[in-house]
């Protein structure tokens, strides 16, 4: 399916369809008019002589140095090549192309006054999936994504190393003519427009929110399965309870959890038991620290879906065809729910390891075995699963902490205060990808602890996806090589199969 843009913003679902599908995308015909009206009042102030940002002044705090006729092509090269800095290592290809059609939208967005040819040609670099070679240091996240960006506009100009869409490095010139493409000669303006934006760390930012929409549901699942294995009480999910501290994700949360109970024998089985008086935090309190992530993430979905719809460029082309200096490319509102994400997340995961421990704790997993053991001594059952899940929590604890408190100034003092929101993008995808085994552990213990109380049997849906998971990590028995379990389930979380499982027992709309 080839995703139009036009004059409307692309929603999120059409960023991941380019970046992670290889979904084609082309340009409407409003759009290359708009482009082309756009074009000419570049050219107007082109040709009138008046010393102008970007198009005949230098960059930065070079920005006083007037630059004459015959070399503004090349000082746009010039920008492009000095600016393809980056070090590190290559970053993942969606992020890439997901910084690129972000990229695109914002060139089609009639303020950045590119020709409608080099947003084309930027087009048809995403169609052929030519994916630009981008190293993970080089933003400051202010001015834009800098030094990613201009990796991108390097492989559009024909330089610098790109992937093939088979995956294979080589350089960008034998890619392009690999896919019938031509190299772009940059006119005025231009450079600047292809790397000025917050694209790099907004790309993340989408498929953060993504990926953490479905993690937040096996959050659910996890504690539900959980609560079973330590036989706890789903009385404290009631509609009527949630009602009375009515944030919109503590109440989604808890009718997860009160669906996902439903119907379980092992939860209904001690309902007279006077020594559970109260279960403890990490059991009781699940909907409010879940749903306080899931109201997180609405708040970083607004932010994103905002910043899509934006014109990001300095300095942009306004309605009367003025060309005007500006600040909209700077990353706060991106960095900071980025940072507020991984806060939110890292909290999550913490609760997450708190239930782990408790049901391999032989003093508070209420009749379960030492560490979840066949044979306690002789086997060690989870014990050090649980220390991977709270090395994972550590880490995930110390991603947690803002990249956008801080800020290093740059450029001879010009760009004085920075978002660093690029590295808040970085720690977040690796904070997630933590998650996603910290709830495998969780899951993998939780499944197996409810093996354990049978012959009481968990609920339909939560006995159906522990079902599935003590199939593919072998469920309760004798010790056995423990990682490749882990990682087994952790693929189960990350295919969204759990989601699935459920599905067929409770109704979708509450995840």
């Amino acid at each position: 399916m080839t995703i139009e843009i036009g004059l409307e913003p692309l929603t999120r679902g059409q960023v991941l369809a380019v970046a992670r599908e290889f979904e084609p995308v082309r340009l409407s015909s409003a759009v290359l008019e708009r482009l082309e009206r756009q074009r000419r009042a570049i050219d107007a102030l082109v040709e009138s002589g008046t010393p102008v940002y970007g198009l005949s002044t230098g960059f930065g705090s070079l920005a006083t140095t007037f630059i004459s006729p015959d070399q503004r092509r090349d000082l746009q090269r010039s920008l492009i090549r000095s600016h393809a800095a980056g070090v590190g290592n290559e970053v993942e290809g969606e992020v890439v192309r997901a910084m690129m059609v972000s990229r695109l939208t914002n060139l089609c967005s009639g303020v950045s006054g590119v020709r409608a040819s080099t947003a084309q040609a930027y087009a048809a670099l995403l169609n052929a999936a030519i994916t630009p070679v981008v190293h993970e240091f080089g933003s400051l996240g202010c001015s834009g994504d800098l030094a990613p960006l201009a990796h991108v506009a390097l492989a559009l100009m024909g330089e610098g190393d790109v992937r093939d869409a088979g995956g294979a490095r080589m350089m960008a010139t034998q890619a392009l003519a690999a896919a019938g493409l031509e190299p772009v000669v940059l006119a005025e303006k231009e450079g600047l427009a292809l790397i000025n934006g917050t694209d790099g760390m907004l790309g993340q930012l989408i498929m953060a929110i993504s990926d953490a929409e479905q993690l937040l549901q096996i959050a659910d699942l996890a504690a539900a399965i959980s609560i079973q294995a330590l036989r706890g009480t789903d009385r404290v999910f009631l509609s009527e309870i949630h009602a009375l501290r009515p944030h919109p994700g503590q109440r989604t949360s808890a009718a997860n959890l009160a669906a996902l109970l439903e119907n379980s024998v092992i939860v209904q089985s001690h309902v007279e038991d006077s020594t559970q008086v109260q279960d403890a935090y990490s059991l009781r309190c699940a909907p409010q620290v879940h749903g306080a992530a899931r109201d997180t993430l609405s708040h970083a979905t607004r932010i994103a879906e905002i910043e899509l719809g934006a014109a990001i460029d300095n300095p942009s082309v306004l309605s009367d065809g003025s060309l005007v200096s500006n600040g909209n490319f700077h990353g706060a509102p991106v960095g900071y729910v980025l940072d507020f994400l991984a806060i939110a997340i890292a909290d999550v995961a913490s609760m997450s390891e708190r239930r782990t421990d408790r049901m391999l704790d032989v003093d508070r997993s209420f009749g379960l075995p030492p560490f979840l053991a066949h044979q306690a001594g002789v086997d060690s059952g989870l014990m050090i699963a649980q220390y991977s899940q709270a090395a994972l929590v550590s880490e995930m604890k110390r991603l947690a902490s803002p990249a956008s408190v801080d800020s290093i100034p740059s450029s001879g003092m010009q760009e004085d205060h920075v978002s660093m929101g690029w590295h808040a993008a970085r720690k977040l995808r690796r904070s997630l990808d933590a998650f996603a085994d910290v709830l495998a552990i969780e899951l993998l213990a939780g499944s197996r602890a409810l093996a354990l109380r049978a012959p009481l049997t968990a609920s339909p849906a939560t006995g159906a996806a522990s079902d599935l998971i003590n199939a593919h990590s072998g469920g309760p028995g004798h010790d056995r090589w423990l990682a490749p379990e882990i990682a087994a389930v952790g693929a189960l979380v990350r295919s969204g199969a759990l989601v699935d499982v459920v599905a067929r027992f409770v109704t979708l709309d509450q995840f």
